[in-house]
């Protein structure tokens, strides 16, 4: 009673032993449906005992004085309404969703027992271990894990093979295989090249080469070829003579470019005709004219001339060793003069009964040849 100095005795509710039709209804929705081989991994402890779960009250309940007994029911208690827990939520006397607890008439605040703080360990707090259903990984995504998983492996492979043969000596040049020399000698390609010996194989390519073999005049063009393990094939493209120059008593070798690439013995050493250097000097005009000519006569067509001579770059004249010669003109239309003169000079080997052999061929007008 009020003024009497006693506790209200706070009732205790005990916990539903079964759930309710409604709440029966809602586990029996929440039931998870698994296919056939599917794995389910249960972590954290699904429940607790009761004697956890319940909170304490009455000469049990924490901060209770020894010797005072709980607040006993009666009319005279006020009248405090409870509520059955909410699902996955800690319930505690005075605590419910319904109508609050309301503090004791006549109780002073240090006698009212204290409210016991929520768990963490309990049903719906905040970082407790749930239960958690694993399902097995979808198809789609394992396969695109593995395939980017062998894709990155192949990747590090690649690139573990290309050091291999780019930055390590194990496939280096160890021997060097020239091809199309005639002027220069293969001993002397392979000491041009001798600075490649022992790179890595990849490494050599055309241009080294091509750098190492300039100062060599005979080479027009080179390539390199990389033959594992350890073979590199270089194939030379010479340049062609076409003329020998009389000059200061040498017989200089020269190309259609009017290079020139070295000394002769003698005129029989090359099958071209010779120029005389005093008449036509080495680098003008005249004689690039002239070489340029010889540089577009087919070889069996070179190796009959005997001489070739200029006035000027329009006046170009050829003799073969047999006496006969060629009126050419300029350098233009040099390939079509060329095949014109092959052509007259075969069909003067067969000439027409009653008719003299042709000893001048005049190619000057390539579409319209004369003899004579």
């Amino acid at each position: 009673m009020p003024g009497s100095g006693r506790i209200p005795r706070v009732p205790r509710v005990a916990r539903p032993s079964a759930p309710a039709e409604g709440q029966q209804g809602d586990a029996e929705e929440a039931r998870v449906r698994l296919g056939r081989g599917a794995k389910v991994t249960v972590l954290g402890a699904a429940a607790r005992g009761s004697d956890d779960s319940q909170p304490q009250t009455g000469a049990d309940a924490p901060g209770t004085p020894q010797g005072s007994q709980a607040p006993s029911a009666g009319a005279d208690s006020p009248s405090v309404r409870e509520t059955p827990p909410s699902r996955g939520r800690p319930w505690f006397p005075g605590r419910g969703s319904g109508t609050p607890a309301r503090k004791p008439a006549g109780a002073s605040p240090s006698r009212v027992a204290p409210r016991e703080p929520a768990r963490d360990d309990a049903p719906g707090a905040a970082g407790s271990t749930a239960d958690v259903l694993a399902f097995p990984e979808p198809p789609r995504r394992r396969r695109r894990r593995r395939t980017l998983t062998a894709a990155a492996v192949a990747v590090v492979l690649v690139a573990g093979l290309m050091a291999l043969v780019l930055f390590t000596p194990l496939i280096a040049v160890r021997s060097v295989v020239v091809q199309g020399t005639h002027l220069l000698s293969v001993q002397q390609v392979e000491a041009a090249l001798a600075p490649v010996m022992g790179r890595p194989l990849a490494q050599v390519g055309d241009d080294q080469v091509r750098s190492l073999v300039s100062p060599l005049v005979q080479v027009k063009a080179v390539s390199a070829r990389a033959v594992p393990p350890d073979t590199l094939v270089v194939t030379v493209t010479e340049r062609v003579p076409v003329a020998l120059v009389k000059s200061e008593g040498k017989l200089l070798v020269v190309d259609g470019d009017g290079v020139v690439l070295g000394e002769a013995s003698d005129t029989s050493q090359y099958p071209v005709p010779v120029i005389d250097g005093a008449a036509m000097p080495l680098g003008q005009e005249v004689f690039k004219a002239v070489t340029a000519v010889l540089a577009a006569l087919p070889a069996d067509v070179l190796g009959q001339l005997a001489t070739a001579t200029a006035q000027s770059v329009d006046s170009v004249e050829l003799r073969l060793t047999d006496g006969r010669s060629v009126v050419w003109g300029n350098a233009q239309e040099r390939e079509l003069k060329a095949t014109v003169l092959a052509a007259l000079m075969k069909a003067a080997e067969n000439p027409q009964k009653g008719q003299a052999p042709a000893r001048v061929f005049d190619v000057s007008a390539p579409r319209h040849p004369v003899t004579r």
